[in-house]
């Protein structure tokens, strides 16, 4: 029986954990959940599953469902104390997180400060603090899993390969609903026309993300990371149909790679089962029905969220951050309809051109920069 705990249980991808969890009720224990806000989802899970602790971000909804729950009995915390505390005294094996943006560096280090494996699905810990967290779970001897289907893709194709040499790591990427888009359309889309993905089910931050090419940007510096490879061997491959997940080359030119249908519950189990395969609650892939897989090159001239990304990687230290932090200010932005799609990239280059790069930066200094970047955004837009 593993014991796991949830950072973001309410979200697109909590909530596929979850399906998980329920189809294996003699293998997963979920000692902890925690959402920003949505109390009302996280009382109906508080009742199913029963956690021993309970924490969400929003004090004023922590006491209310506080209130709710009193007949049984779980811990509810809040704020960002209540995160950490949850990370560190779940009683879990695994923490997932599941939580979009920087929100999720800080319960990260204190989970694995508590010596708990991670099933990582919060890109922005890697992106922004990778330089930490990797020496952190080797000096603590625990697991970092992928749960991004990317990596999960690309971690079950370096199983068991003893001395063999990567060559390339082929990251694949739908392309998002805009693929195909002039630079005259891409100026005119919407959100709500972003948020129409052509193959995955995900979150409104990601999916947006997923438009731009910013999320396939943070996946790339998520996997250097991850597999510990140089930049210039990890390619970006489109393959519109979602159907291959991502690859790896080796020495050889062989190429071992990971199919399956698009559903991210997949690539969840795998991070929680590890190394054990187990029937999903996913629909098998029937290659009798796919006429045809579709490759192609990113757009990179229209799409300007790749390449920056690579530049920040390549730039270090503190302007992942830079990137990170200016990219979920823009998502933030354009959701609400405040800025056009484009303006997306504007953004992104204009922080980083701005920005002096800190070789080294420790926690603090990666959270700080983080609040100074919106915060001085928010007064370039205040000033318009």
């Amino acid at each position: 029986m593993k014991k796991i705990a949830i950072l973001g249980s309410t979200g697109s991808m909590g909530r596929q954990s979850l399906d998980v969890a329920r189809l294996h009720p003699d293998r997963f224990e979920v000692t902890a959940l925690s959402c920003l806000h949505s109390i009302d989802l996280l009382e109906e899970q508080i009742r199913e599953f029963k956690p021993a602790i309970a924490a969400v971000y929003d004090e004023a909804g922590a006491k209310e469902l506080a209130s709710r729950v009193a007949d049984l009995p779980v811990r509810v915390l809040s704020g960002m104390e209540g995160l950490l505390v949850l990370a560190k005294e779940s009683g879990a094996d695994t923490l997932l997180t599941c939580i979009v943006g920087m929100i999720g560096i800080r319960p990260t280090v204190a989970a694995l400060e508590a010596g708990l494996d991670i099933a990582l699905a919060n890109k922005e810990t890697l992106v922004t603090a990778g330089h930490i967290i990797m020496p952190l779970a080797k000096k603590m001897g625990v697991k970092i899993l992928p749960v991004d289907s990317e990596h999960s893709a690309i971690f079950q194709s370096l199983q068991d390969k003893a001395d063999s040499k990567i060559r390339r790591i082929l990251l694949t990427a739908s392309g998002g609903p805009f693929f195909t888009y002039t630079a005259e359309q891409l100026k005119t889309v919407t959100a709500a026309d972003a948020l129409k993905h052509p193959t995955w089910t995900m979150g409104p931050k990601i999916t947006i993300d997923s438009a731009s090419m910013v999320n396939k940007g943070l996946e790339v510096m998520e996997a250097k990371w991850l597999f510990d490879v140089s930049l210039d061997q990890i390619e970006v491959v489109i393959q519109r149909e979602s159907i291959l997940h991502s690859a790896v080359e080796y020495e050889d030119s062989s190429i071992i790679g990971q199919f399956g249908p698009s559903d991210m519950r997949i690539a969840i189990q795998y991070a929680l089962t590890y190394p054990d395969h187990m029937p999903s609650p996913t629909q098998p892939l029937d290659f009798t029905k796919l006429s045809a897989l579709h490759f192609d090159q990113p757009r990179n001239d229209l799409f300007k969220g790749l390449p920056l990304a690579y530049e920040a990687m390549r730039a270090g230290g503190s302007m992942p951050t830079v990137y990170n932090a200016a990219n979920e200010w823009a998502n933030d932005k354009f959701r609400k309809n405040l800025i056009g799609f484009t303006d997306i990239y504007d953004v992104i280059e204009g922080a980083m051109d701005a920005h002096t790069v800190i070789a080294d930066p420790d926690m603090e200094t990666v959270v700080g920069l983080f609040d100074k970047i919106w915060s001085d955004l928010d007064g370039k837009f205040a000033a318009r």
